[in-house]
C-alpha cells in the first residue's frame, strides 16, 4: 500500500501549503524575525508585545501561530493561540492540536483534533494532521481512513490531502 500511495504523491498535483494557496512552507513573518521569545509583532503600533497585549485580528495571529509552529517555537504559537476571541473555533482547535502535538504531547494533538473535527467534520487540515500523527505512529489503515475522508470531502488535489498521503507512504510528517 505504501509503494501505491507514494505513487499518489508523485503525481503531478497543485498542493497547497495549510492555510494559504502557497505549496511553500510558511514564510517568516515579522513575529518570528523580529521579536523574542513569548511576543508577537503587532501590526498597529510596529512592535513586539506579549501575545495577550497585542491588536492584531484573529487572521493575523494565526498567521503568526503557523510560522512560530513552523519555526518550532511551539509554547509561542499556544500563547497565541490562548488570546484568540473564539477558543471553540476549529481551525483554532487544530492548530493547538498540531502545536501541542510537534511539543511532545501526541494525547493531548490528538484531542484538540478530535474536538476540531467534533466542530468541523470538513475540516480537511485537522484530518490531514491527525492522519499525519497516525502514521507517525505506525497506525496507517487509521491514517488512511481520514486520507479517504479528506478525498470524500472534496479534498483531492490539496495540500491536506498531497501531505498525508505523503506521510503514510514515507512516514515523514510536515512541520507546516
Amino acid at each position: 500500500m505504501r509503494h501505491v500511495l507514494l505513487a499518489l504523491t508523485l503525481c503531478p498535483t497543485f498542493a497547497f501549503a495549510a492555510g494559504s494557496p502557497d505549496p511553500a512552507p510558511p514564510k517568516p513573518t515579522a513575529t518570528t524575525q523580529r521579536c523574542a521569545e513569548g511576543l508577537v509583532f503587532d501590526l498597529a503600533t510596529q512592535t513586539c508585545l506579549p501575545p495577550e497585549q497585542s491588536t492584531n485580528d484573529d487572521q493575523s495571529r494565526l498567521d503568526d501561530v503557523r510560522a512560530l509552529a513552523y519555526a518550532g517555537r511551539y509554547a509561542d504559537a499556544l500563547r497565541v493561540l490562548d488570546t484568540m476571541k473564539d477558543q471553540s473555533d476549529d481551525m483554532v482547535m487544530t492548530y493547538r492540536g498540531f502545536a501541542a502535538r510537534k511539543a511532545g504531547d501526541m494525547a493531548g494533538g490528538m484531542a484538540f483534533y478530535a474536538q476540531a473535527l467534533a466542530v468541523n467534520p470538513d475540516n480537511l487540515l485537522a484530518r490531514s494532521y491527525m492522519g499525519q500523527a497516525l502514521a507517525e505512529q505506525g497506525a496507517d489503515d487509521l491514517a488512511f481512513a481520514q486520507l479517504t475522508e479528506i478525498r470524500m470531502r472534496g479534498g483531492r488535489g490539496t495540500w491536506a490531502e498531497t501531505s498525508l498521503a505523503s506521510a503514510i507512504a514515507t512516514g515523514i510528517t510536515y512541520n507546516h
